[in-house]
C-alpha cells in the first residue's frame, strides 16, 4: 500500500508499506481522505511539533475518513464498506481521578501521526490503517467521507467552545481564521452564540469567516465591541492575544486555541488581573468528535473550510499550498 512518510525537514516520501495486521479487536480502514493539520506542517517545516521531536521517519496524518475494509473477530457493530472517521487518540492505563472526564490530558496517550513517543506513532496518510474498534466512528446517513475529514478538527473547535463555558446568547470574538478558527465559528454558532465577530489580517480568511457564519470580519481586535464577552485566540500570535486582553470587556473569558510559541513571548498580562479575565487553555478534545460528526451531517457550512484537494502523490505541493498560498485554508489529500 502507499503511505506518506516524513523523513526530515521538507522531505516527504510516498512509499510502499505492508498493510498493517488486523487484531481481533481492531478494524482495518481503507482511507479515502486526509486533512493536513498544523502539526503535520510543523514536522515538515522544522521536524518538531510542540515538544515532540522527530527522530526517525513515520507516517503523518490524524484527520482521516474512509470505509471499513475488514473487522477483527471480536468486533461487533461495524461492517465492511461502512463509512467512518477515526478518533486519533489511544490511552493506556487508568486516568488520574483529578482528571476525570478529561481523557485528552491522559498522561499516557498516543495520537496518530505523532512523534511524541518513541517509536513514533504512524498516522493515517496511508491507503489502509488499522485502529482499535473503539476509535472508529460511523458516519450518519447523509454525511459523505469527504466532509467527514473535518470531524477531528471540528472536534477540536467544539472542545474549545466547551472550555469557554456558556456561550448561548453571547457576542463571541474569533481571532485567527485559519481552519481551526473557522471551525470555532461553526461550533460557536451551533452552541447558540448570538453574534460572532471574526478577526484576521488576510482578506481571503475574512471572506471564509463570513461564509461559515461570522456576522462581521475585521482586520484587528483593537476597539472591539464592548459587548464581546467571550474570545477565542486561534492564531497563536502573541500580538493577537495582547490585543484581545487589552480590548475585551471586564469579567470576560478568553480561550487560547492557537499554539503559542514554545519560547517566551511578549504579552501584557495586567488586564487578566484588573479586568478579572478568565484565560483558559484548550487541548485537542475528548469525545466531541462524535458531536462533530453529527453537526457535519446536519449542516454543510464547514465545507467552506476546505480550499484545496490534491492527490497523495502531490503531497509536497499540498503542504506547500497550505503554507504559501494566500487563499489556502484546509488542504485535503485524496488518498483512496
Amino acid at each position: 500500500m502507499r503511505a506518506l512518510e516524513i523523513h526530515g525537514v521538507e522531505d516527504l516520501r510516498v512509499v510502499d508499506r505492508p498493510v498493517p495486521d488486523l487484531g481481533p479487536d481492531q478494524v482495518q480502514i481503507r482511507v479515502e481522505w486526509g486533512g493536513i493539520c498544523g502539526s503535520d506542517i510543523a514536522y515538515w517545516r522544522r521536524g518538531v511539533s510542540g515538544t515532540a521531536v522527530m527522530s526517525h521517519p513515520f507516517v503523518l496524518g490524524h484527520e482521516v475518513s474512509g470505509r471499513v475494509l475488514a473487522v477483527g473477530a471480536e468486533v461487533t457493530g461495524l461492517q465492511e464498506s461502512q463509512p467512518v472517521t477515526v478518533h486519533p487518540a489511544r490511552t493506556t492505563g487508568p486516568l488520574p481521578a483529578r482528571l476525570a472526564g478529561r481523557d485528552n490530558l491522559h498522561p499516557h496517550l498516543t495520537y496518530l501521526g505523532s512523534a511524541a513517543q518513541d517509536p513514533h506513532t504512524d498516522g493515517g496518510f496511508a491507503e489502509v490503517i488499522t485502529v482499535d474498534a473503539d476509535q472508529v466512528i460511523p458516519l450518519p446517513e447523509g454525511l459523505d467521507t469527504r466532509r467527514a475529514v473535518l470531524a477531528e478538527p471540528l472536534g477540536v473547535a467544539m472542545h474549545a467552545v466547551r472550555r469557554a463555558g456558556e456561550v448561548r446568547g453571547a457576542h463571541v470574538l474569533v481571532a485567527g481564521c485559519g481552519p481551526i478558527g473557522l471551525l470555532v465559528i461553526v461550533a460557536a454558532r451551533a452552541a447558540g452564540a448570538d453574534r460572532v465577530t471574526a478577526v484576521d489580517l488576510a482578506a481571503p480568511a475574512r471572506e471564509r469567516a463570513l461564509a461559515v457564519g461570522a456576522d462581521e470580519a475585521l482586520e484587528g481586535a483593537q476597539g472591539m465591541d464592548p459587548a464581546v464577552t467571550v474570545a477565542f485566540e486561534a492564531s497563536g500570535a502573541p500580538a493577537s492575544l495582547d490585543a484581545i486582553l487589552s480590548s475585551i470587556a471586564r469579567a470576560s473569558v478568553v480561550v487560547q486555541v492557537g499554539n503559542l510559541p514554545p519560547t517566551p513571548v511578549s504579552v501584557a498580562l495586567g488586564p487578566i488581573v484588573s479586568k478579572e479575565i478568565d484565560y483558559r487553555g484548550t487541548y485537542r478534545f475528548v469525545s466531541e468528535i462524535e458531536e462533530a460528526v453529527a453537526l457535519l451531517a446536519a449542516d454543510d457550512l464547514a465545507e467552506h473550510v476546505i480550499s484545496h484537494v490534491l492527490d497523495l502523490e502531490q503531497a509536497a505541493a499540498a503542504f506547500t499550498a497550505q503554507v504559501s498560498d494566500p487563499t489556502s485554508s484546509k488542504v485535503v489529500l485524496r488518498i483512496g
